[in-house]
């Protein structure tokens, strides 16, 4: 059977356990720049904790997706009152929404090469108008074992995303470090 969650149902509890605040600072200045009750889309929010936290507390209207049942239960019993669907990024119907943000953290490069691609399309796709997108993954090209699963990463560098964004009709807006050296893009769709 194929996994989905990339090896993460595997690791679920250890993962929600070590889950640290790290790129809080990135995610909270994002959030802010919306209006209250602006709706966001938190692909891959785990128990949504400490992210999704921070774009409710933002006032934003927030769904959320994650493709590890054992996340979707945490993140569940964690905000019992936001819509939360158990579905991978390369099927979710993303709820038969657009949005005004999509937040997608730690994702991306857990995903095949050819699949990053075919992924930020999808989200461009459900952004409305000057809807903005924020992701992470390294600045830099390369491949690398995930600590957790041991399964392989990819980044297919900074050059290669901002052409990515660029096809999907995104516009890059910056790029944003957060203090455990993750980086993050930042894009919208115009008009």
């Amino acid at each position: 059977m194929n996994d989905l969650s990339n090896g993460y149902e595997a690791i679920a509890d250890q993962f929600i356990a070590l889950r640290s605040d790290t790129g809080r600072s990135v995610i909270e200045n994002w959030a802010a720049s919306f209006a209250k009750g602006a709706s966001v889309l938190d692909v891959g929010a785990g128990s949504g904790v400490p992210l999704t936290r921070i774009l409710i507390k933002a006032g934003l209207n927030v769904r959320a997706i994650d493709a590890s049942p054992t996340m979707v239960k945490a993140f569940r019993a964690n905000f019992p009152d936001i819509d939360m669907a158990c579905e991978a990024a390369e099927m979710s119907p993303f709820f038969n929404q657009k949005y005004d943000g999509v937040l997608m953290v730690g994702l991306l490069f857990l995903l095949p090469e050819k699949t990053q691609p075919l992924i930020l399309k999808r989200l461009a796709n459900v952004l409305r108008p000057n809807g903005r997108l924020l992701f992470s993954a390294p600045e830099e090209i390369g491949e690398w074992d995930d600590l957790l699963t041991g399964r392989r990463s990819y980044s297919l560098g900074q050059v290669v995303y901002q052409g990515l964004l660029s096809e999907a009709g995104l516009t890059v807006l910056k790029g944003h470090t957060d203090r455990g050296g993750s980086h993050y893009y930042e894009a919208q769709r115009l008009g």
